[in-house]
This record gives structure tokens, sequence and C-alpha cells, in this order.
């Protein structure tokens, strides 16, 4: 079972969120995600738990518990929808000056009024 956890603290460490989530049985895998540029936690993260009796009776104790001296928000994560990931950067857009080539985009330049 994959299970969401949000409103870490961003000191919180993968180390520590796998030891809390341990109390209720095996934790295959636990991450806090981290920011690529600033190289800092986003303040969530993720643990795997293979039992699912297990990893509800954690989800269910641990939602809105204290971690690190925040409130931590725990759910089943939600499979990852087709689309989905990856994220940021820039939309690229077709068409050019003047909508010259390409299809979509706004186009060059038009009177408004």
């Amino acid at each position: 079972m994959n299970i969401f956890v949000a409103k870490l603290n961003f000191k919180t460490t993968s180390e520590q969120l796998e030891e809390t989530f341990k109390q209720f049985g095996e934790v295959t895998s636990a991450k806090v995600i981290i920011d690529k540029l600033t190289n800092r936690s986003k303040g969530y993260g993720f643990v795997e738990m293979p039992n699912d009796s297990e990893g509800y009776a954690a989800i269910n104790d641990l939602n809105e518990a204290e971690l690190d001296g925040s409130t931590i928000v725990v759910k089943k994560a939600r499979p990852k929808t087709e689309g989905e990931g990856g994220g940021g950067g820039y939309q690229r857009r077709e068409g050019g000056f003047r909508n010259e080539g390409g299809s979509g985009g706004g186009g060059g330049f038009r009177n408004r009024y």
C-alpha cells in the first residue's frame, strides 16, 4: 500500500518518516520529496507498506498526529493518472510571428480595437 504524507516539517527526513511508520509494521520504503532546485523538503512524502491492514492502521493513527512539531496529514496515495507527473517547466506553444507556421498559439500582432 502506498501512503501519502503531507504537511511534514521541512526538517523531517526519510529515515524519521520510516521509523514513525515502522511502529505499525513493515515499511518497504519511505521518502520525503526533495525540491531539485533548492535541495529542501517539499513538505510531503510517501511510505510504502506491503501489508494493507498495517497501512490502514498507520493511516488511522497517524492522520492529524504530530511529527517533528507539525500536524501531519496521512492518507492512501492515489495512483498516478495518465498525463500526471513531470509537471513544471514551460508549455510549448505552436505558431509564431503573425501565426505563420504551426497550429494554435496566439499568432503575431493584431489590432484589438
